[in-house]
């Protein structure tokens, strides 16, 4: 069954989640650095059929874009250049770092795994991921 794969989008590092075959519940899968999730999706989605990505994205209080919306549109570009295929929903990302720190202080995530910057990230493309699964 397909898979719809959740971003949350960073200049450094790159959070990514993927639904169950249902789309029912998304899991945290993992985080890559910037330079490399081209690449590393493409190799994925060898291996599991890819529906639908889902990629957050950054907007200020007032819903309009923020200055990190500049980054998500230049790797929208290269993402759908890469996958002309596979359509492209962005998703609100408000937030979705503090449900983050709060899901893993919940999960009963030691202090020190929840400092690291790449569990929040890919917990964050969850969040998002789960977020569009809710509504959808």
């Amino acid at each position: 069954m397909d898979r719809i794969i959740g971003i949350d989008y960073g200049r450094k590092r790159v959070g990514v989640a993927v639904s169950d075959p249902l789309g029912i519940f998304a899991s945290a899968l993992d985080t890559v650095h910037s330079a490399k999730i081209i690449e590393y999706l493409k190799i994925y989605a060898e291996k599991e059929k890819v529906a639908l990505f889902v990629v957050g994205y950054p907007v200020n209080m007032d819903n309009r874009p923020s200055e990190a919306a500049a980054d998500v549109d230049v790797f929208l570009k290269r993402l759908s250049k890469a996958f002309p295929g596979i359509p492209i929903v962005r998703e609100d990302e408000r937030f979705t770092s503090v449900l983050a720190h709060r899901a893993m202080i919940d999960g009963g995530m030691k202090k020190k795994e929840r400092m690291k910057k790449e569990s929040v990230d890919k917990i964050s493309a969850a969040i998002i991921l789960q977020s569009y699964l809710d509504r959808k």
